[in-house]
């Protein structure tokens, strides 16, 4: 039987009702059509929406892109990076987010968690209590999305198809 790394947080419980299931029926159940933010500069557009909705008062976004050189499967769904650069006496940073191209086919849902946790990265660096409280102010749902991003990279993982 396959390992599923995505959900090794979760119980055996919830582990066999995933192998049970057709994942894919109820992902595209719950999440019917992916998003049409195709772009490196839609992206830009989307993220910098949210920060000004919720991050007001934090540092700049200097850039955002899909980032093909990303490997979901083995690494990460997004980078938040931080390039320090002196100008006179002061240290000012730039601030960088890369999403996984993979993104750009997959719900909205999906790409907001993933925007949102970078987000959150400019205001807090590691994943603590802080953190994960100032992801669920701006995205609600946060934590379901998470959830079901985990299902589709498992049924993904499984079946070596997208299933939008």
């Amino acid at each position: 039987m396959q390992a599923l790394k995505y959900l090794s947080a979760y119980s055996d419980q919830t582990r066999a009702q995933v192998r049970q299931n057709k994942l894919a029926d109820v992902l595209r159940k719950r999440y019917p059509a992916a998003h049409d933010i195709r772009t490196d500069r839609a992206l830009y557009d989307y993220i910098q929406d949210l920060k000004t909705e919720f991050l007001r008062n934090a540092e700049p976004i200097n850039k955002v892109a899909f980032d093909s050189k990303i490997h979901v499967i083995q690494h990460a769904l997004g980078l938040h990076t931080a390039i320090s650069r002196v100008q006179g006496s002061k240290l000012k940073a730039k601030h960088e987010i890369r999403v996984a191209s993979m993104f750009k086919d997959v719900p909205l849902e999906f790409l907001r968690m993933i925007a949102v946790h970078e987000l959150a990265h400019v205001k807090e660096k590691q994943h603590d209590k802080a953190f994960y409280k100032l992801c669920t102010y701006m995205e609600p749902n946060y934590h379901q999305y998470e959830f079901d991003l985990r299902l589709y990279l498992t049924e993904l993982e499984l079946s070596g198809k997208r299933l939008w």
